[in-house]
């Protein structure tokens, strides 16, 4: 584990960063390196991978305080120190002290132990996949690349080499803790602490696993398919149940929290579940109207914009924003008008606007007589 780098370095955020910057950090690194984007470079797809590992084990508190306490030991399932390993809880560096008062407050105080061989859920994994507009806004099936802890299929989680299996522990009787009685300024009290034979999984094992050096799990990179549902948003998680960490002793596995990133459309802004765009029409469909096509998420549409519509006019296409996300109907689109002005005239042109405007009245104008008007209106005597 040496070669590993350290996870903070990996987000690029200090041991002191919260939930919301290491969660921001993870979704900009995640963006920069992701496989999607560097199709065929195995560098990214190293890094990507660093990235994923790093979040999961930040954004979960329990696997924090621990990758805080032991660095990766404490999180690596290789080193036997991981998700239901001999425990690192309660007092931290007080760990004596900690198992006094669980023993005498019944372990509510924090430093009691569990039974090592009780069933345990896995832990959550993290992910991250980039999705078109379009994608996001219909919905997709998409493969994305997943790494999560699973049963060594070499041994079936045993940690035992094939044929042989692991022997109950004779220093703790498989209970994977021993009792130790000390000497306190509450008199002499009976405390449990891990058992330092089988490191606290109440067993021995003579001829470990090859593939999995006896630990019982390895961590594994698959493909995985899942379903995006129409109307998710850049940001948002998708949370696939029992698709993360295999559970420990028959427990049930963890989840798969999958984020999200949306590329920006090149014409399309979106606000919600409704869209918005802006459709460059000339000076001659916006003073005599016309009919306009106008791009949306279902193909192209005609629209006729009426005579003398204004720059920044807006008008509403029902129903064709964005699928509402678990919920039935769709959101609107918002379609802006955009005058432009015509440059570069030649004579004939110049002449005829020239014509144009000496015989156009203030009939032609209602913004530019009003406002003339209200000018008059300030200079009154």
């Amino acid at each position: 584990m040496a070669d590993k780098r350290d996870y903070y370095e990996v987000l690029g955020v200090d041991k002191s960063a919260g939930d919301d910057e290491i969660k921001k950090a993870y979704r900009k690194m995640a963006k920069k390196y992701h496989p999607d984007l560097h199709p065929g470079d195995a560098e990214a797809e190293k890094a990507f991978k660093e990235v994923n590992e790093a979040y999961e084990v930040l954004s979960n508190s329990e696997k924090k305080a621990r990758y805080d306490q032991f660095g990766h030991a404490g999180v690596d399932p290789n080193f036997g120190a991981g998700q239901g390993g001999s425990g690192f809880s309660g007092f931290g560096d007080f760990g004596d002290l900690g198992d006094i008062f669980g023993s005498f407050f019944g372990g509510g105080f924090g430093g009691g132990r569990s039974n090592p061989n009780a069933p345990r859920k896995g832990s959550d994994t993290s992910a991250s996949v980039i999705l078109s507009f379009e994608e996001a806004a219909k919905g997709c099936a998409k493969k994305i690349k997943v790494t999560r802890i699973e049963n060594c299929n070499e041994c079936s989680g045993s940690g035992a080499e094939k044929g042989t299996a692991a022997k109950v522990c004779p220093t703790c009787s498989g209970s994977g803790q021993v009792f130790v009685t000390q000497r306190t300024p509450f008199g002499m009290m009976q405390s449990a602490t891990a058992c330092t034979k089988c490191r606290g999984t109440g067993k021995i094992i003579e001829n470990p696993c090859k593939a999995c050096n006896g630990k019982g799990r390895i961590r594994h990179t698959t493909e995985r398919e899942i379903n995006i549902p129409a109307g998710i948003d850049d940001g948002q998680t998708l949370n696939i149940r029992g698709a993360g960490d295999a559970g420990m002793n028959g427990g049930p596995d963890g989840d798969l929290r999958v984020h999200v990133s949306v590329r920006p459309h090149p014409i399309f802004v979106r606000d919600g579940f409704d869209i918005y765009c802006e459709i460059p029409i000339t000076f001659t469909q916006a003073a005599l109207g016309a009919e306009i096509t106008v791009p949306t998420l279902d193909g192209k549409v005609k629209f006729t914009i009426h005579e003398g519509t204004q720059p920044g006019d807006e008008f509403k296409l029902r129903d064709k924003g964005i699928q509402k996300l678990h919920y039935p109907g769709r959101g609107d689109q918002y379609v802006k008008i955009v005058v432009e002005i015509p440059r570069n005239l030649n004579k004939t042109q110049k002449e005829v606007l020239k014509k144009f405007d000496e015989t156009a009245d203030d009939g032609c104008y209602k913004k530019r007589k009003d406002f003339f008007n209200r000018i008059k209106d300030m200079f009154k005597d």
